[in-house]
């Protein structure tokens, strides 16, 4: 018990007066439990794909490759609108990269076979997302509207190494982003193209950040759901934020942070909802403590130089969105100094509007990014 007393020394010394105090209980609880449950091995419900039955903590990129090879085959005929009628002549190309921090990322692309392409779409996804499933669907779409699409898995999620949805750095992710990104779209083949980023939910507040170091690199950019800031009504309160930042140093990798259910919260259609079980490397767990408070410090930083985004947008948003309030891309779209921008709202769209909402909705999203992408990609290209 000398470690535990030794962490509530740390968490009195940390702050004063009140904050201390509620501090000083949350922190004996959290030790208490850890110390009472460190013996136990800790169990993961099993998933299963017709015979393959999987269960094994997902916390390392071995047994999330494992897991996604075991499902390799289902992704090819999964029921969902994202995967019909896609264009089956669309080239992939699939690589592990290790990049100049020495972490190893999971990278993917997709190009028109034959078709002339009309500009490079770059993805960012989603907070506890991977381009290896929803997104691969929505890549072939773009593939097949005569659009080069690339993606990676940020590091700690996906297939990429690192521990499973720990941020410690959210300024890293943006910079792994953009040495990626940079570094294929110099590739000869594509060379000239316009290049677009695109940003989905937590992917949102990526490429915001992206687009402020290097605006000159873009020719646009388009959010879907973006997490560019968070309501006034949703802000944490001053007293929780301090206890989190207490808590960080100490315990930053602990999976304790609230969070709402992104497939009950997220997808509005029943039957998409239950398919969500299949996006088996996602991460479904509740947020790690670093990893939220970089959330809150990337979200505050975006909101503070909003003025500054000066690229063409097109921003779409699920009217009745309860995971990223539609007021923070009203705000997005007001306070941006972009001379041309596009916001859309769907009407009664809950958070996944590409993923969870019913195949009408879904396509009238996809037909939207399209009918943007077309009307800024070079004119020339566009018209071969």
């Amino acid at each position: 018990m000398e470690g535990v007393r030794a962490v509530l020394r740390s968490c009195v010394a940390r702050v004063g007066g009140l904050t201390a105090i509620v501090v000083l209980l949350l922190c004996a609880v959290l030790t208490l439990i850890t110390h009472a449950t460190s013996r136990k091995k800790k169990a993961c419900p099993p998933v299963k794909e017709g015979m393959v039955e999987i269960c094994e903590s997902l916390d390392w990129a071995p047994a999330r490759r494992r897991v996604f090879a075991a499902f390799q085959s289902f992704r090819t005929t999964f029921p969902h609108t994202l995967f019909h009628e896609n264009n089956p002549r669309v080239k992939t190309k699939e690589m592990y990269q290790i990049n100049t921090r020495g972490v190893e990322l999971f990278t993917k692309s997709w190009f028109p076979e034959t078709d002339p392409a009309k500009a490079i779409v770059c993805l960012c996804h989603g907070y506890g997302d991977t381009i290896t499933f929803y997104l691969d669907g929505f890549a072939r779409k773009l593939a097949t509207a005569q659009y080069v699409v690339l993606g990676m898995d940020y590091e700690g999620f996906g297939l990429s190494s690192g521990l499973h949805g720990y941020i410690h750095n959210f300024d890293t992710i943006v910079d792994d982003v953009i040495e990626h990104y940079s570094t294929v779209t110099e590739q000869p083949e594509l060379m000239g193209l316009p290049r677009f980023l695109f940003g989905q939910s937590m992917g949102g507040a990526v490429a915001l950040k992206v687009l402020l170091k290097q605006q000159n690199a873009w020719n646009g950019a388009i959010l879907v759901a973006p997490m560019c800031k968070i309501a006034d009504d949703m802000y944490p309160p001053w007293l929780l934020v301090q206890i989190l930042k207490v808590l960080v140093p100490m315990f930053p990798t602990w999976k304790l942070v609230p969070n709402r259910d992104v497939a009950g919260y997220g997808f509005r259609d029943i039957k998409k909802r239950k398919q969500t079980a299949y996006n088996v490397i996602g991460y479904g767990d509740r947020p790690r403590l670093k990893t939220a408070l970089e959330l809150l410090r990337a979200t505050d930083d975006i909101e503070a130089n909003l003025h500054r985004v000066s690229l063409p947008l097109l921003i779409l948003h699920g009217a009745a969105d309860r995971i990223t309030d539609p007021s923070v891309s009203k705000a997005l779209y007001q306070l941006a100094s972009s001379s041309e921008k596009n916001l859309h709202l769907y009407e009664d769209a809950w958070h996944c509007i590409l993923e969870g909402e019913s195949d009408e909705i879904i396509h009238k999203v996809l037909g939207d990014i399209i009918v943007w992408l077309d009307s800024h990609c070079d004119t020339q290209v566009c018209n071969k």
